[in-house]
């Protein structure tokens, strides 16, 4: 059963998941993946739901599943967020043209991968200040000249958690260093795979009966990590909450959250959130939920 969610905790998880339907391990067909994103609208947990994750390329079938579904027929709006490939000028064209023409449906955010800092600057070159727009980079190497190029071109930076197979989960050591430069810089980020659960834990990587298992890092821990950067975390302490498996000695309240000596206030966490710790891509929205809700803190 669901109880009041403390304000601290809401904050903290105020529109984090990107539903990622499309994308492995669900892999689903666009009209499933459009059912399910409408009816999280409508749950009683939609207030962590942000934006819909679809590749550039599909929108217009994204558009046409929206209208057999039904979905915006309540006169709400669609935010998205499109994936853009090598063309990335084409891309936000395309996508500049499907905003001028879908109604119910506005893509505000754009994904695009990045492996050097020339393709940072080529992509800022092209697309306009009016997308935000999200940097994936590598990380398994030193990321800081990547980070920083992005921070110059004040674009957004995106960091892969985890995939399908045990060697797509980078070390939390990564993640941390990761988090710690956009912090450094004043870099806001999104993360994307893996993070179905809200703590660190082993699991199946897909949903097939012989699926490899992993240990997955968890959503609780990425993003209380990010938040308690601003209230002056340590490297130490930031590794060992990325490695949490329980939540012991953590506490939300309506008014702090807080975690040893480190305290935050609602409005801190929320602030926090809009211009920092933005969200995380997830193929399930109802695992992220399930889990918080087993765990008591639903």
């Amino acid at each position: 059963m669901t109880h009041a969610v403390p304000k601290t905790l809401h904050a903290l998880l105020h529109t984090v998941v990107d539903y990622a339907g499309l994308f492995p391990p669900a892999g689903l067909e666009m009209e499933p993946a459009v059912r399910n994103y409408a009816e999280y609208r409508r749950s009683p947990h939609a207030w962590m739901l942000g934006r819909f994750i679809v590749p550039t390329a599909r929108l217009g079938e994204m558009e046409d599943a929206m209208r057999a579904v039904g979905a915006g027929a309540d006169g709400s709006h669609w935010r998205v967020s499109a994936l853009v490939g090598e063309d990335v000028s084409g891309d936000v064209a395309a996508i500049a043209a499907f905003n001028g023409a879908a109604t119910g449906v506005t893509v505000d955010a754009i994904e695009v991968k990045a492996h050097d800092v020339a393709a940072v600057r080529s992509i800022a070159a092209a697309v306009p200040p009016t997308l935000r727009t999200y940097v994936e980079i590598p990380v398994h190497e030193d990321p800081r000249g990547l980070i920083g190029a992005i921070a110059e071109a004040r674009l957004r930076a995106k960091i892969r958690t985890g995939g399908v197979t045990p060697g797509a989960f980078p070390p939390s050591v990564y993640i941390t260093r990761f988090m710690r430069y956009c912090y450094a810089t004043g870099t806001a980020f999104k993360a994307t795979a893996g993070l179905h659960h809200p703590l660190r834990s082993e699991h199946p990587l897909t949903y097939a009966d012989d699926a490899p298992h992993g240990v997955m890092h968890g959503f609780m821990n990425v993003f209380l990590t990010a938040v308690f950067y601003y209230n002056g975390l340590t490297l130490r302490d930031a590794d060992e909450l990325m490695t949490r498996e329980t939540l012991a000695g953590v506490e939300f309240t309506d008014d702090t959250l807080s975690w040893r000596d480190y305290r935050l206030s609602r409005d801190e966490i929320a602030t926090i959130r809009r211009r920092f710790a933005i969200s995380f891509g997830s193929c399930s929205f109802r695992e992220p939920v399930d889990d918080l809700v087993r765990t008591g803190l639903l």
